[in-house]
């Protein structure tokens, strides 16, 4: 087994005479991160791996009355309040000092003290909690021990996978001579999905950068050609005109891997990317990766999934992405952990495989429906390494909807039983895998059994409450001094290093939604782990209204109305059994807690509407705005394929439809016509134009496709400021029930036309009406009056199309039609009798736009 020490370091100077005092928590920081390491660095160099496995089970020997010895339920407290204590205080000095070495041995000392805490707490519920008085209790007992030992266990192997995290830096391609370059195949597969879905992929694989002769992408389309015969020959237009290369095959053995497998026979590259087809491949995707194949045992390298959408938890829930997303916490902590131990995971898109390796094993597996993994644990069993490279490096689309989720989650977790049922990668004599190897795959095949577990920790307390049925004997203020100090110092050791992927309570919330469903198809797994067939995500749906997915959800609403009655029968108890208080109220909190999880779970099936045509992005691109007679330069505050927010340091005289470019960050440009909707002042200095993008051309599409997706050298995403606070976290979940009825308003702001001061004519039914034009864009004008005009309700009322004359400095006035859309009064006019002066809102006919149009435009280009 991998030593996980880190090298040695040298002792710390002493304290120059003089310096400033040292606080204690400085002392205790000394104590953990610099001293005690320094000297099991120095005492530990010289063993081998067979007396570093003696010396384990020595301390874990002597560690055994920190376990067992019994104490008093008072004594218990002081030491629950101490441990709680010292992990708070080491928690506090890992953010005072946020350092990667300062937390890592931080991280490793309460990995140690919440063990051990754990163990005792378990020791005390096997050797006095159990209560097999009648057979009733004695069900549920052993269901909730099995529970809460399936927890601990997970916990102890997450523990193992994040002892040390392992981050890599890329190895530079331009030391390697283009001959000696790897030839790279690009894999797109699809099948049922939106030609344009896919064509934004393709886009993205093109304009990958590497050199040409040595990169080829293709399209794998396993959509049937009986079924799906226009979608085929939209996909093979396209892939005629972008330059790709579209492979078919005549039948759909075996879903995507068959597809892959099928392409391997068929593309002559070293190396293969392979892409979801709604993953789009940002620009140096291949220059970060395919150094690392060099080292001939190196099999595939994966890269991270990112969504640049909200998954339904955090669109039902309206996180605004104050929350981390579910995959992150596997992506940016316990990849990085696996990568340390060899045990990276294939995920199936967003990585680089060896071809021929993956040949050695018959290509990507193919006997359950989560090839990806399989496959990696394959490659591992031969002795192959991998490597995980933690840069995002694709843009995908996560499932918009929660039935959606549930389908590809229900997919993985059957996937990982069936690995699980087949290889049992922990046992498994036959797999050359080394023991951390055998952990991690343990802990990631074992992770979607949660389901029924889950379920337990929901209605234990209910059980007691309405039906009287007692799992634990003796719940009360003692078991509390054992349970405590193993949940918060398990959290504590936790936040380290999850505060920034995983907020506290949020990982309940994502198993209590799917514990129904992962827990049925992980059991049907297990007795038949041949059944069940590989299920396609459905991916670029809209949400236009409030839904709530009864049938996704129904499961859990009967648990929520039986959790809810529970906690209302306390002041029952209390009445009628006052003896049995302290277990009533023991389990009253347990049940609110759960309640209020629970009920945020539900809004997850709560579907919000999408608000937008398009999914925005929080790029900061530089946008160039060109005006008739002037140009602007800012920075997108978001952008997405049907719009921008663009920050200004200025408010600018511009009409209200432009001419925009966008820069990408290694100068791609999409040039587009835009309708800029509103203004919004920032501050004193600055203001956000928001702008609609008009009638884009597949070109400007294509162009803009790159900009957003490709042309990117970092994702925004990729480093997390949040920190996770669990109060404040359980104070966010609690409030969802708000946040999800809310209705959502506009933002509001001003119009945005050009301004000037014109003299104009307004002509209705035979009369001239003196006015001056103030405002002015392509689509609307604004005259002010400052006479009486004796017709202004009979204008107000029927809303005419009138006549204008505007002079522009020509010898004849410039000769438009407008449609009355508002008349107001004007509160500060610039001349004449306040009571007379009005100002009127004109919109141009779209009916006339062709024929206007550019008598319009020259008008704001001179105006």
């Amino acid at each position: 087994m991998a030593n996980p020490s880190p090298p040695l370091r040298p002792d710390p100077p002493p304290l120059a005479t003089g310096a400033t005092r040292r606080s204690p928590l400085d002392t205790l920081t000394d104590w953990l991160v610099n001293l005690v390491p320094s000297w099991f660095d120095r005492a530990l160099q010289s063993l081998n791996r067979r007396q570093l496995w003696l010396l384990a089970l020595l301390v874990l020997v002597l560690s055994l009355p920190l376990v067992t010895t019994p104490l008093k339920v008072w004594q218990q407290g002081v030491i629950a309040g101490l441990l709680v204590l010292m992990g708070w205080l080491i928690v506090r000095i890992e953010q005072q000092r946020n350092d990667p070495q300062t937390s890592e041995y931080l991280h490793l000392f309460l990995v140690w003290l919440s063990t051990v805490t754990t163990a005792r707490y378990l020791y005390y519920r096997t050797a006095y909690t159990f209560n097999f008085d009648g057979w009733l209790n004695g069900f549920f007992c052993i269901l909730l021990y099995g529970a809460e030992l399936y927890a601990i266990i997970t916990l102890f192997l997450a523990y193992f996978q994040t002892l040390k995290i392992r981050e890599r830096q890329p190895i530079d391609l331009s030391t390697i001579p283009s001959d000696r370059l790897f030839k790279v195949d690009v894999y797109i597969p699809t099948y049922n999905e939106d030609v344009e879905i896919v064509r934004k992929t393709a886009l993205g694989a093109l304009a990958i950068d590497y050199p040409a002769d040595k990169k080829r992408v293709y399209i794998l389309d396993d959509g049937r050609a009986e079924k799906y015969k226009d979608r085929r020959e939209s996909l093979r237009q396209m892939c005629e005109e972008l330059g790709c290369t579209l492979l078919t095959r005549d039948n759909n053995d075996h879903a995507k891997a068959g597809n892959i497998n099928t392409a391997f026979k068929r593309t002559d590259g070293d190396l293969v990317l392979i892409l979801d087809c709604d993953h789009i491949p940002a620009r140096p995707i291949l220059q970060t990766t395919v150094g690392f194949f060099y080292d001939s045992k190196v099999a595939f390298v994966q890269t991270p999934h990112w969504f640049y959408n909200p998954d339904p938890f955090e669109r039902n829930l309206l996180t605004r992405g104050k929350v981390p997303v579910g995959n992150e916490l596997f992506y940016k902590v316990l990849q990085k952990g696996n990568d340390f131990w060899n045990a990276a995971f294939f995920c199936g898109s967003a990585a680089v495989i060896r071809k021929d390796y993956a040949l050695q094993i018959g290509g990507i597996a193919t006997e359950t429906v989560t090839e990806d993994c399989h496959t990696a644990f394959r490659l591992h069993s031969l002795g192959y390494k991998s490597v995980y490279y933690d840069q995002i490096m694709v843009a995908g689309l996560a499932p918009e909807k929660f039935s959606s989720y549930i389908g590809q989650q229900v997919r993985w977790a059957r996937g990982m039983a069936q690995i699980l049922r087949l290889e049992n990668p922990l046992l498994n004599r036959k797999l050359n895998l080394t023991i951390p190897q055998r952990i991690c795959y343990f802990s990631a095949t074992s992770h979607f059994f949660f389901g029924f577990p889950r379920l337990m920790y929901a209605i234990a307390p209910t059980l007691f409450l309405l039906f009287g049925i007692n799992p634990i004997r003796g719940l009360g203020l003692e078991t509390l001094a054992y349970a405590l100090p193993h949940i918060l110092l398990s959290m504590y050791a936790n936040f380290i290093t999850y505060k920034n992927v995983r907020f506290s309570f949020w990982n309940e919330i994502y198993e209590f939604a799917m514990s129904f469903y992962a827990g049925a198809v992980t059991l049907m797994a297990l007795i038949n782990p041949r059944m069940g067939s590989f299920n396609v995500t459905d991916k670029g749906l809209s949400v236009t209204k409030r839904d709530f997915d009864w049938e996704s959800a129904r499961p859990l609403v009967v648990v929520a109305v039986l959790v809810a009655l529970s906690v209302l029968s306390v002041p029952f108890w209390l009445i009628l059994r006052p003896e049995d208080s302290e277990a009533v109220l023991v389990n009253m909190l347990w049940g609110i807690f759960n309640l209020v999880l629970i009920v945020a779970a539900i809004l997850v099936s709560f579907e919000q509407p999408q608000l937008r045509r398009t999914h925005r992005l929080n790029r900061k691109l530089t946008a160039v705005i060109y005006g008739p007679d002037q140009t602007w330069r800012g920075k997108t505050e978001d952008v997405s394929e049907s719009g921008a927010r663009i920050v200004l340091d200025s408010w600018p005289n511009l009409p209200d439809e432009i001419e925009l470019e966008l820069v990408g960050d290694y100068g791609a440009r999409a040039f587009l016509k835009a309708r800029i909707v509103r203004g919004v002042p920032l501050n004193d200095a600055q203001t956000i134009l928001v702008a609609d993008f008009i009638n884009p051309t597949q070109s400007e599409l294509d162009a803009l496709a790159i900009v957003l997706y490709s042309d990117v050298r970092e994702w925004y995403s990729q480093n997390r400021t949040e920190v996770d606070d669990p109060l404040d976290s359980l104070r966010f979940i609690a409030t969802s029930l708000t946040r999800s009825f809310q209705e959502a308003k506009p933002i509001q702001g001003q119009k945005v036309r050009k301004r000037i001061q014109t003299p104009a004519q307004l002509y209705w039914e035979g009369h001239f009406y003196a006015a001056m034009a103030t405002e002015m864009g392509v689509r609307s004008l604004r005259l002010e009056f400052h006479e009486p005009i004796d017709a202004l309700e009979q204008l107000r009322q029927s809303q005419p199309v009138v006549g204008v004359l505007l002079e522009d400095g020509h010898p004849l006035p410039k000769r438009l039609l407008a449609v009355v859309q508002t008349i107001e009064p004007l509160a500060n006019p610039g001349n004449g009798d306040a009571a007379s002066s009005t100002a009127i809102e004109l919109r141009f006919p779209e009916q006339l736009q062709e024929r206007q149009e550019g008598r319009i435009k020259q008008l704001l280009a001179t105006l």
